[in-house]
């Protein structure tokens, strides 16, 4: 079994100067990433209004089907022309971790 993370640290516009903005955002790009049968959530940068940090998990059995729901999140949320992708940090952990 193998456990995979991702964290997408995110610029949002110019506009998103409150949390009702800043919403607005991130709830639509969590809920895209939910369709990969991951867990999804806004977990850093909370009280920043022009930033947000998604994080994403997700178990499988084999090491290079996470890597490859991870890869399609992770292009799911760089295509997203209203957000800057500024780093991913993502982390694989097996069963002899």
């Amino acid at each position: 079994m193998y456990t995979a993370t991702a964290v997408f640290d995110l610029l949002l516009p110019g506009d998103s100067r409150s949390l009702k903005a800043k919403r607005s955002y991130v709830r639509p790009i969590v809920a895209a990433l939910r369709r990969f049968d991951v867990s999804a959530a806004e977990v850093g940068a909370l009280d920043l209004h022009g930033r947000a940090e998604i994080g994403v998990a997700v178990v499988a059995a084999e090491a290079a089907h996470a890597r490859e729901v991870l890869d399609s999140c992770e292009r799911l949320v760089a295509g997203r022309p209203e957000v800057e992708l500024l780093s991913v940090r993502r982390r694989l952990h097996g069963d002899d971790d």
